[in-house]
């Protein structure tokens, strides 16, 4: 079946292409259509929708020279066959061009995949059909209620097939969806936030997430203001998101056993095997996690500290980075595990943090503070110090006093100063583990699930007079 970009090629038989004009000692070709549809909306109207598709194609060359190999990445789009071979002309020179890679190994042997043959799949703005209508009815709530609703959403179905010279042929799709609302006062002073991922929206509410906003807007109707400190805070799943996602993302082996991270052990190698909370919680990964379901390979276009392009279509399975409390996996490529001594263990797409026999929901939470901050979400993450993963940032949308188990108002923004490895080992309560869209991070890594924490002394360094 032929892509609508081109008449000429599948993207099967661009693949087939590229490895057929590549005069390379090794090749691997990664060719991927996005199809996507979105809808915007402000004030309580929706102002715009469209579709896209897109084509990419990678070419990875690798050359044997007398001081070992060399590779060459490059990436385009492409429409045409004499694309494709300009591209794989690229990728050549590149690695002809370029110095010895310290992370070459012998290319991931394979055979065909048995949906290889398969067309890309796709979406299109009917998958919004059950969610429009009942946005427009939130829509007229709103208006009714004297509040404005903003927000984007955006379903995305990514298909990718990856080839290599070493005879490997492998197929994915990736839905990725989100939604992302924002609910402000009629005079815009008070703003509330709601977001959550999604494979398809069959399972978005898009009611119940119009009455979170609502609910949260409520809540704001009262202003307190309180100093810097530390307070009992109360972190909801998306903002302990914002956190676990920069401590995984910082998880590479090689930058630990080189001593540049919170993972690297003092006086030399990293701290796999250390406890790191006294609770036997675990933070893993896993491609076929139900509903968070992601590429069980790896697809790499271009080399770090934590991948390598020599891994292509290296097989992932479940992997546990924290068990039991204790740090038991970094990210490694092939080459990074044998400089530390690791095992081979390439990032997933997806995360989830687990507490054993935490069952409770935030409401349940909030019922049982006497005192404490109840945070929506944090953004403009920085990171301060990478031997302790500091972090910096600011809270937004919304953070809450609640007193005797109830939400009495709204209080104001905060900068923030905390290390998410160093949480693991001071919350004191756990909720359930459910999905959880990171406002800072979500489009770039919407697969998580988190559980709410209750952390004791949660440091709010300074009074933010963001909003």
């Amino acid at each position: 079946m032929s892509s609508p970009l081109s008449s000429d090629l599948t993207l099967q038989e661009t693949v087939e292409r590229a490895l057929a004009r590549s005069k390379a000692d090794g090749c691997v070709v990664i060719a991927t259509e996005s199809s996507s549809a979105n809808l915007r909306w402000a004030n309580n109207t929706l102002t715009t929708n469209g579709v896209m598709l897109t084509r990419s194609l990678t070419v990875i060359a690798s050359v044997e020279g007398a001081k070992g190999t060399a590779s060459g990445v490059v990436t385009r789009s492409v429409t045409t066959a004499d694309d494709i071979d300009a591209v794989v002309q690229s990728a050549e020179n590149a690695a002809r061009d370029s110095v010895p890679a310290e992370d070459a190994r012998p290319l991931v042997e394979g055979d065909a995949a048995p949906d290889w043959d398969e067309p890309p799949a796709q979406t299109s703005i009917r998958v919004f059909d059950r969610f429009a209508p009942a946005l427009g009815e939130a829509f007229g709530r709103a208006r009714e209620d004297g509040t404005h609703h903003y927000g984007f959403v955006e379903h995305d179905v990514t298909t990718t097939y990856l080839g290599s010279s070493s005879g490997l042929r492998l197929r994915h799709v990736q839905p990725t969806g989100y939604v992302t609302m924002t609910g402000k006062s009629a005079d815009l002073r008070r703003s509330a936030w709601v977001g959550q991922a999604t494979p398809d929206f069959h399972d978005v509410d898009a009611t119940a997430l119009s009455a979170e906003l609502d609910r949260r807007l409520r809540w704001s109707q009262r202003r307190i203001d309180l100093p810097a400190g530390r307070y009992e805070t109360l972190l909801p799943p998306t903002a302990v998101a914002d956190l676990m996602i920069y401590a995984y993302w910082t998880m590479s082996g090689r930058d630990a056993h080189d001593g540049r991270t919170v993972y690297s052990k003092p006086g030399g190698g990293t701290r796999v095997g250390e406890q790191l909370s006294p609770v036997p919680l675990a933070l893993r990964s896993d491609p076929a996690y139900a509903g968070l379901e992601c590429a069980p390979f790896v697809v790499a276009k271009s080399s770090s500290s934590a991948q390598s392009v020599f891994d292509n279509g290296t097989r992932l399975g479940p992997t546990d980075w924290i068990r039991d409390g204790r740090l038991t996996s970094l990210a490694t490529t092939r080459h990074s595990a044998d400089l530390t001594g690791l095992s081979t263990t390439p990032y997933v797409d997806n995360l989830v943090l687990d507490v054993p026999d935490a069952h409770a929901s935030l409401d349940d939470m909030i019922a049982r503070t006497e005192r404490g901050l109840l945070l929506t979400c944090l953004w403009y993450i920085r990171e301060v110090d990478p031997q302790t993963l500091l972090l910096t940032g600011l809270t937004r949308d919304g953070v809450y006093l609640v007193e005797n188990g109830e939400v009495v108002g709204e209080v104001n923004n905060f900068r923030f100063n905390e290390s998410p490895v160093d949480l693991l080992g001071r919350f004191t309560e756990s909720g359930t583990t459910v999905p959880a869209f990171s406002r800072e991070w979500g489009d770039y890594f919407p697969r998580v699930a988190m559980p709410a924490l209750r952390v004791p002394d949660f440091n709010m360094s300074s009074v933010s007079q963001a909003s």
